[in-house]
């Protein structure tokens, strides 16, 4: 008899077939037996039926199959599937029951590893737990009954569940098996799902796409692979789920994705009949409970919480899964209290359930509970130290002990004692100032500090925020009373201004606090870019003509349904124009219905209304509301220059869209008509006569671009190629006429406050020039330039104080001439501090020994020590 696939050892067994020869009437009597045996159904039909979701005729099969022959474990491996897909958790035991008498313990592993999870779902925890010590007791006395790669798989699983080495697994158990038969899935599906509940997403999806060529089409893999691209492709996650859905209508796995998906993106309606349908399924499927519980808490509506949660446990009532999905969405919904009482409850369920202790202990650090949290992340690292979470925390833990900690009465400030020293107190102001701004504005009293994290390394700053390296784009995060940022060391030649970033993340700490976390990412995050307008006209967003086309190609989502935005954004430019579309949402609520309105609608969410129901109350009905605001949005796109066309052409087309690329050689192109000009066209031309030095061209359609769009302070608009075009010119003051225009339109242009800083100081404008001075700190603290030019300011107007100040952060960032900075600082103490002024005027001498100034420097403090210590005696004498 040929050894079924499932039991052929992982080696060669070195046994070969023995052929029986007999008389004929042998053979006559073993054929009704072969027909006997071809007519049982196939199990590979029944399989193949079961993964197209056909699961009434699936069942069907194996009852059929298993009457005819019912010592066939095969088919009874396959029903017990079914039946607990299906929610028929009885019935299953039944099969258990029946299975352990007929199939020796010796060699079904395989259904003693099912078997757990029939008697978790039937109230019998304690049988649950015997059925996995069988299995780990035969692995230890029965090794090499166990060589074939299903039952290789089974000993990996049923190790995992009692807590083994995942590593130790993943090395000896499962990579073997799949080495042994590589068309088998189990084993693909086990790596892949191990490597995703370690949070190494790339491990998962290589294993999944290589499961695939395999065995092509399988939803189950499908199904994992769009789990892997989950964290950092959502778009393809979605794509992959609908190939698996089409194999599969029926896939529940792949319809709890999309659930989530939708929850996340507060599509309630949708979720909700995603969820019917995986009811109809299997009526008691936990997740589909557990998912209404969330929706029902978001919704303020405890009574139907309850019953979904209670529903969700209905048949495994100590099930930590189900309070640990819905935790995990509540937190990330930023509500992390409520968030980490239910990881507490799960806990409760099972104390060793590692993905609840994970995220319990993210959600204690994110509500200022640090020493528990960090003390659960670093028992989770000693006992699986293949959790990449817990790895990465526990690492970064190892960095931030080394941090410097400023503290004022409002807030606790953490960062890298280098940068604290050179631009911590300035951060620290800044926080102040928004502290004593926003909380008059909101009326509301911060009960305990604001812990504020500002990390030199991305990498740490991702782990900090999201418990994984990457996310990058991302300059700060707020959790309620915890901020965690970027350092602009960390972002490079363009980093963004910094004050407006711990601005924005403070408002974060107002609506946060005053909703008691109780709000949706939206307008969380429009309220804190309205906040960043209303302190300064240049932070903060504004109409771009790339925001323009976005809106134009559709891609405005309604506002009552906006946090699909946020949670799942098509791409990080659709993550950025999503921040922009909550701000004009603000926007406009207060200019339509005021500032107390807003205030209201705070108010009741902090009650436990949803934000929908909140706003209808307190202004208008949704459906209104999300007209209107499409309305006014398309007027703010159509007016932010009428004159010009923002089609983004695919080669230049010359002055006018659709029009062969002009001829600016000459001086007499006509720019009049009425058809509009393409804004890119202009931009392109402008400066392909910038690069020939035809600069009386370029002006032509620069002039055209700040007639129709003055306020434009993009890289290619109109403002910036005039400034380039008076410079490359040497027309020196139109070039600092222009360049003050845009200082004054932007927030982070470090090219245009270093260039004026230098015009104006040609000019001896001091006060410009240190205005200029700490716009440009404001985005880059780190460079000693700016330092420099705000101490020489501080020196020409008298200001000793603050050009002292100025000098010794330029001697904190390794100044080329140490010397003269010494000198220079020890000059402006002198009338400040005689003792601080004498030690750096030799150290200015240290470095430079024949530093002429610095001698005579430190001559003059000496004699006036000398003069100070004659006085001081004969005033003692005197005495």
């Amino acid at each position: 008899m040929a050894v079924p696939a499932h039991q052929r050892p992982l080696r060669g067994c070195g046994q070969r077939l023995r052929f029986l020869t007999g008389s004929l009437s042998l053979l006559l009597c073993l054929l009704p037996l072969a027909r006997a045996v071809a007519a049982v159904p196939d199990i590979a039909g029944g399989r193949t039926l079961l993964n197209a979701g056909k699961y009434a005729e699936a069942l069907a099969a194996a009852e059929a199959a298993l009457k005819q022959d019912a010592s066939d474990e095969e088919w009874t491996l396959l029903k017990l599937r079914l039946q607990m897909l299906t929610g028929k958790y009885g019935e299953a035991l039944e099969v258990v029951t029946t299975g352990f008498r007929r199939y020796p313990l010796s060699t079904s592993i395989r259904l003693r590893l099912l078997a757990r999870d029939v008697f978790l779902f039937n109230g019998q925890p304690d049988k649950a737990e015997q059925a996995i010590l069988e299995v780990n007791r035969l692995a230890g006395s029965r090794t090499w009954a166990y060589r074939d790669a299903a039952n290789v798989i089974t000993l990996g699983e049923a190790a995992l569940r009692l807590g083994a080495d995942p590593k130790l697994v993943l090395d000896r158990l499962f990579k073997p098996a799949i080495k042994s038969e590589v068309t088998a899935k189990e084993g693909y599906l086990a790596i892949g799902n191990l490597a995703v509940s370690k949070g190494n997403f790339a491990m998962a999806a290589e294993h999944f796409v290589l499961g695939l060529k395999h065995v092509p089409d399988d939803p189950d893999l499908l199904h994992g692979l769009a789990r892997a691209y989950e964290e950092g492709a959502m778009e393809d996650a979605l794509k992959t789920v609908e190939k698996a859905l089409a194999v599969n209508e029926n896939h529940v796995p792949s319809k709890l994705l999309l659930i989530d998906h939708l929850v996340d993106g507060e599509d309630y309606d949708q979720a909700g009949g995603l969820i019917k349908e995986v009811l109809k399924v299997n009526e008691w499927q936990p997740e589909a409970w557990a998912y209404l519980a969330v929706i029902a808490h978001v919704k303020n509506e405890p009574e139907a919480e309850k019953s979904a949660r209670a529903k969700a446990l209905k048949y495994y009532s100590n099930n930590p899964e189900v309070d640990h999905l819905i935790g995990r969405k509540l937190s990330q919904k930023y509500r992390f209290r409520e968030g980490a009482e239910h990881q507490q409850q799960a806990l409760k369920f099972d104390p060793k359930h590692l993905p609840a202790r994970i995220q319990l202990s993210q959600d204690l650090l994110r509500i200022g509970r640090e020493a528990e949290g960090w003390k659960l992340i670093e028992a989770v690292h000693e006992e699986d130290g293949f959790d990449v979470t817990a790895f990465n925390l526990m690492t970064l833990k190892d960095s931030t002990d080394k941090y410097t900690t400023l503290t004022n009465e409002n807030f606790i400030l953490r960062m890298d004692g280098r940068e604290a020293g050179i631009w911590g107190n300035r951060a620290l102001d800044l926080l102040e100032r928004a502290h004593q701004t926003l909380t008059k504005k909101y009326d509301i009293t911060l009960t305990q500090p604001t812990v504020v994290e500002i990390y030199a390394s991305q990498n740490d700053f991702a782990v900090r925020t999201f418990g994984s390296t990457g996310n990058p784009g991302f300059l700060g995060v707020c959790f309620g009373p915890l901020i965690t940022a970027n350092s602009p060391s960390t972002q490079g030649e363009r980093p963004s201004n910094w004050e407006a970033v711990l601005w924005h993340e403070f408002a974060h700490v107002i609506t946060l606090t005053k909703t008691q976390n109780k709000m949706p990412r939206w307008l969380s995050e429009g309220i804190s870019v309205y906040e960043e307008l209303a302190e300064k006209p240049s932070w903060g967003q504004r109409m771009t003509p790339r925001y323009v086309q976005l809106i134009e190609a559709g891609d405005l989502i309604p506002v009552s349904n906006l946090s699909l935005a946020f949670m799942r954004p098509k791409s990080p430019e659709h993550l950025q124009f999503a921040y922009y579309e909550a701000y004009l949402v603000v926007d406009y609520l207060v200019r339509e219905f005021g500032q107390e309105k807003l205030r209201n609608v705070l108010d009741d969410l902090a009650k436990g209304d949803w934000i929908n129901i909140a706003i209808e109350r307190h202004c208008k009905s949704m459906k209104e509301i999300d007209k209107e605001f499409d309305d006014h949005v398309h007027k703010l796109a159509e007016n932010l220059a009428p004159g010009l066309d923002f089609t983004d052409p695919e080669k230049p087309k010359g002055l006018f869209a659709g029009d062969p690329l002009a001829d600016l050689s000459g001086k007499s192109l006509d720019l009049t008509g009425a058809k509009k000009r393409n804004y890119f066209n202009l931009s392109e031309t402008a400066m392909q006569a910038i690069k020939r030095e035809d600069y009386e061209a370029a002006m032509q359609p620069i002039n055209v671009l700040l007639e129709h769009y003055p306020l434009d302070i993009s890289p290619v608009g109109g403002l910036r190629l005039k400034a380039l075009v008076h410079r490359k010119k040497d027309e020196t003051e139109a070039e600092r006429k222009t360049l003050v225009k845009l200082a004054l339109l932007t927030n982070d242009s470090l090219d245009v406050y270093a260039r004026l800083m230098d015009l104006e100081a040609a000019r001896t404008n001091w006060t410009a020039v240190r205005r200029l001075g700490e716009q440009y700190l404001a985005v880059q603290p780190l460079r000693p330039s700016a330092y420099e030019q705000l101490a020489t300011a501080a020196e020409q107007l008298n200001q000793a104080a603050d050009a002292a100040e100025a000098w010794s952060k330029v001697l904190m960032l390794d100044p080329a001439d140490p010397a003269e900075v010494h000198y220079r600082l020890g000059k402006q103490l002198v009338t400040i501090d005689a003792e601080r002024a004498r030690r750096h005027a030799l150290m200015a001498l240290e470095e430079a020994p024949r530093f002429r100034a610095a001698h005579r420097l430190l001559i003059e403090l000496n004699e006036k020590r000398e003069q100070a210590a004659k006085a001081d005696t004969k005033e003692k004498a005197a005495r």
